[in-house]
C-alpha cells in the first residue's frame, strides 16, 4: 500500500530554530512515522536561520517565481537541506526583503515589524505556488503557526480548482496567537490574491479584529492544540464550527503516533 503524503508547513523547525514548543512538536512527527507517511517539509528562511551551519543551498529548478504581495513582485527563492537523522528534507522559501533580517516578527525593541502581513502573504502564496511546482498532491496539510494560517483559506478559495489541492485534508495545530494583533484593515487587501476581493475573508473578522486563528479554523478538516494555552479555543472551535480536535496532552509521549491516529481519522 503506497505512502499517505503529508505536507508539513511550519513556523518552526528544531533544529534550524528553537523560538517555542513549535520546534520540537514539527520536529518529532517525521521521524516515527516515516514508514506510515511521505512527509514534505515548507518553512520560512527566517535571517536567524544559519544558512551554513545548516547546509542549506537553493534549488535552482524550484526558485525563479514571483511572487505578488499588495501590487508589487518579489522573488520566491527555494532553498533546501538534509533534516538529520530523518532522511527527509526541508524546503525554505526566502526572499530579501521579507526575511534576511535577523529577527522573526519583532524588532530587537519588541515592536512588531510594520510589513508581518505581508510577509505572511507571501509566505503563504509561496507555500501554494510552490507545492504546485512540485506536482505533489498531499493528503493531509498540517500546518503549525499563523504564518501559515491563510493556507487552509486559499486552499479552498483562490486554488479550490487546482487538482493538487483539491483532495487535501487540513489539520491546523494552534499555539499561543499573538502574530496579528497588530494587523489592521489592510489585511484584506493585502491577502486577496488572484481573483479574491477583500469581502472574501469574512472569516478572519472576529468583531472588527483580525483573527488568524479563527480564519483558518473555519478552513481547516481538523484543529490540534499545540500548547495548554490553545487547549480552550481549540475546544471552542471545534464545537462551534463541528470539526474534529485534539486536545493539548502535557504528558504524551508518543505525540506523532497520536497525531497519526488524527489523520487517519479524518482520511476516513
Amino acid at each position: 500500500m503506497s505512502k499517505k503524503k503529508v505536507l508539513l508547513i511550519t513556523q518552526e523547525l528544531d533544529p534550524y530554530t528553537d523560538l517555542s514548543v513549535i520546534s520540537q512538536l514539527a520536529r518529532k512527527l517525521p521521524g516515527v512515522t516515516a514508514d506510515e507517511y511521505e512527509f514534505r517539509i515548507l518553512m520560512p528562511k527566517f535571517g536567524i536561520i544559519n544558512e551554513r551551519r545548516h547546509r542549506l543551498h537553493e534549488v535552482v529548478r524550484l526558485s525563479g517565481m514571483n511572487i505578488i504581495v499588495d501590487d508589487e513582485d518579489y522573488p520566491l527563492i527555494i532553498k533546501v537541506a538534509s533534516l538529520p537523522g530523518a532522511k527527509l528534507q526541508v524546503y525554505f522559501l526566502d526572499n530579501d526583503e521579507f526575511f534576511k533580517r535577523k529577527a522573526v516578527f519583532h524588532d530587537e525593541d519588541g515592536s512588531a515589524f510594520d510589513d508581518n502581513q505581508e510577509r505572511l502573504v507571501f509566505f503563504c502564496k509561496g507555500v501554494m505556488e510552490t507545492v504546485k511546482k512540485f506536482g505533489w498532491a498531499p493528503d493531509i496539510v498540517h500546518i503549525h503557526g499563523e504564518i501559515a494560517s491563510l493556507v487552509p483559506f486559499y486552499m479552498k478559495t483562490a486554488y479550490k480548482n487546482d487538482p493538487v489541492f483539491q483532495s487535501a485534508k487540513v489539520v491546523y495545530s494552534m499555539y499561543d496567537n499573538t502574530l496579528s494583533d497588530t494587523f489592521n484593515e489592510k489585511f484584506f487587501k493585502v491577502a486577496a490574491i488572484n481573483d479574491l476581493e477583500p469581502k472574501d475573508l469574512v472569516a478572519f473578522d472576529d468583531g472588527g479584529k483580525i483573527n488568524l486563528t479563527l480564519g483558518a479554523a473555519k478552513y481547516s478538516n481538523g484543529l490540534i492544540a499545540g500548547s495548554e494555552n490553545a487547549s480552550s479555543i481549540v475546544s471552542k472551535y471545534g464545537s462551534d464550527l463541528s470539526i474534529e480536535s485534539l486536545p493539548f496532552d502535557a504528558e504524551d509521549e508518543s505525540i506523532s503516533l497520536t497525531y497519526s491516529q488524527f489523520y487517519k481519522k479524518l482520511l476516513e
